[in-house]
């Protein structure tokens, strides 16, 4: 087999994959999220770091890089953000050990730097949004994007509890299909301000899996300037040569 052929063959498989991947989370809900807009992103942090890192390390970010494209100073993070006791230009690993971790969720909980290049940041808006009480469940809570997930929700102060709504049943497993989802019991956000906290969580995990990119848009801009600029010099440089030829 050569080369290119092995390429596209993995390269369907990839589509394959990704494909199924969407068609069982159903319809994912657009996070709307902005990577230039520092505020969020700063939020979004600082919740990930209060409600996600205890479980789950972000292993190729640092904190000095992080505090260096959020704009934040090294005190800031240092007494707001690190959790670890980890030195300022290390990474941003967790203290929960693999076997304890194992042992209490069944599966070690996965390192979250790439997850929005795997899953996109529709996907992880949507997750963040969809877990729903279940006390079939060995932690008590199951999700509607990721069903039979290994994580509770562990926002569910800031979103409050929600219950499932059931409508008609799957006619290939006989299991009742979820229609919706209701707040059960209010949690000290309200739904927009809610949605407001899943995106910035969203956006900081973006921004976790390509760091650059947040410098990037904002060369984006004076890239086009400079462009514009020497598109204008040549067609002047062009109108010189050309003005004594008839």
């Amino acid at each position: 087999m050569t080369l290119i052929s092995r390429a596209a063959g993995f390269a369907a498989a990839m589509l394959l994959s990704f494909s199924a991947l969407a068609a069982a989370a159903g319809p994912l809900q657009q996070a709307g999220t902005d990577l230039g807009d520092k505020a969020s992103l700063q939020r979004g942090a600082q919740l990930y770091m209060n409600y996600c890192s205890s479980c789950h390390s972000l292993k190729y970010l640092r904190y000095s890089r992080m505090a260096e494209d959020l704009g934040l100073t090294e005190e800031e993070v240092m007494q707001n953000l690190n959790f670890t006791g980890a030195k300022f230009g290390e990474q941003i690993l967790t203290a929960m050990p693999a076997e304890g971790a194992a042992q209490w969720f069944g599966v070690v909980p996965p390192d979250l730097s790439l997850v929005s290049r795997v899953r996109g940041g529709d996907w992880i808006f949507s997750y963040l949004k969809s877990f729903y009480i279940d006390d079939g469940r060995p932690v008590g809570w199951n999700n509607t994007v990721f069903p039979n997930a290994s994580m509770p929700n562990v926002l569910w102060e800031l979103q409050g509890i929600q219950r499932p709504v059931y409508g008609g049943v799957d006619a290939a497993t006989n299991e009742p299909l979820i229609d919706r989802l209701e707040v059960a019991a209010p949690g000290t956000m309200d739904a927009a301000r809610f949605d407001q906290a899943a995106r910035d969580i969203t956006a900081f995990l973006e921004y976790a899996g390509e760091p650059i990119a947040v410098k990037r848009e904002a060369m984006g801009v004076w890239v086009l300037l400079f462009l514009a600029f020497f598109t204008f010099l040549a067609w002047l440089l062009k109108k010189e040569y050309w003005k004594d030829v008839h």
